[in-house]
């Protein structure tokens, strides 16, 4: 509370708190969206636009951002069986599994940025047939003759990334670290937690990329951001890969202090 500048008898004036914005980033949500709506690219470029997309949140918001925490498994080194080639695979050995490590070691080296990494249930993994191929093999309008390696989609169970994302947010929430939560998310797990941070009085914000949400996690946010355009106005974004020769972008260092700028 201030009082009011030379009248001593003036009631204080509310002052209204600064806003205070933490950013939690369901990792491999945002990674099959972000290929979707900016298009596949190396792990230090993916991880400039995670920041660079949650520039665009801090700005909409006008608030300042405590934190980006980004929850996600390390890459599986497991040898799996493929159902089609009836081969077996060695993930540590493939192109994924070192654009993931150097991706995550991206991650570590941007200001701001919280790594949070759950594990993996090994003994449920697996190739699976992609759910649309099913449908169709059954239905008989393709044959076995007709798959493809890419039909098949690698189905790793991940654990503890969900109570991790739940404990930061209870703790943000009771600490009062912040005022308001973006999750950038789709998964209605998330339900329990974000409703504990809205009777906390925490503003809670769902960012789904544009991608459908069920009404039980509909029911219980403060509202839906998204800070792209949906398909097929996507590609017109600057994050786009397609549009990345037409930005100059400044040199290294301008590039680093821009970034510290603008994250705090």
């Amino acid at each position: 509370m201030t009082p009011i500048t030379g009248h001593s008898e003036s009631a204080p004036v509310p002052v209204r708190a600064e806003q205070v914005t933490a950013i939690l980033v369901d990792g491999g949500f945002y990674r099959r969206r972000a290929a979707r709506l900016f298009g596949h690219k190396e792990p230090e470029e993916r991880a400039d636009e995670l920041l660079e997309y949650s520039r665009r949140h801090i700005r909409k918001a006008k608030s300042r951002l405590y934190r980006i925490f980004y929850y996600d498994c390390p890459p599986s080194e497991k040898v799996v069986f493929h159902p089609l080639t009836r081969t077996s695979i060695n993930l540590g050995k493939t192109a994924d599994h070192d654009w993931m490590v150097d991706f995550h070691k991206a991650l570590t080296k941007r200001r701001k940025v919280a790594l949070r990494r759950g594990e993996l249930l090994e003994t449920q993994s697996g190739y699976r047939l992609r759910p649309e191929k099913l449908k169709k093999l059954l239905a008989g309008s393709v044959a076995l003759s007709d798959l493809t390696e890419s039909d098949f989609t690698l189905d790793i169970t991940q654990k503890g990334v969900d109570m991790r994302l739940g404990l930061d947010i209870a703790t943000l929430a009771s600490n009062q670290h912040v005022n308001q939560i973006i999750m950038i998310a789709g998964d209605s797990d998330f339900v329990p937690a974000a409703k504990y941070a809205r009777r906390a009085g925490i503003d809670f914000v769902l960012d789904p990329l544009w991608a459908p949400i069920s009404d039980s996690l509909h029911e219980h946010i403060d509202g839906l951001w998204e800070c792209v355009s949906p398909e097929p106005r996507n590609v017109e974004d600057p994050l786009h890969v397609d549009n990345r020769a037409r930005r100059e972008p400044p040199g290294r260092d301008a590039q680093h202090e821009e970034r510290v700028d603008d994250l705090m």
